[in-house]
């Protein structure tokens, strides 16, 4: 993957988190995001952990052709900072 590639799926990984954060939607990112500012991180390191877990939910359902689910989602949310395998 090239570097331009990489920052374009960066950016849109962020994007999904913010629009997450203003909707609200799962409530989980919020609380996520709060938890790992009280954790020490910096406001753009946390939302870059919530980021990885929304790529790691995109690949699983693109792999698998299953329907995003979101049990997995905030099992994964709940596990930051440790990233998802």
């Amino acid at each position: 993957m090239s570097r331009k590639s990489r920052k374009i799926l960066n950016e849109s990984m962020l994007e999904v988190v913010e629009n997450q954060l203003r909707a609200n939607n799962p409530q989980e990112t919020k609380e996520t995001l709060k938890r790992l500012l009280n954790e020490g991180f910096d406001e753009q390191e946390a939302k870059q952990l919530i980021a990885s877990v929304v790529a790691a939910e995109v690949y699983e359902v693109m792999k698998a052709n299953q329907p995003f689910d979101p049990v997995r989602f905030v099992n994964a949310l709940n596990k930051l900072p440790k990233l998802p395998e």
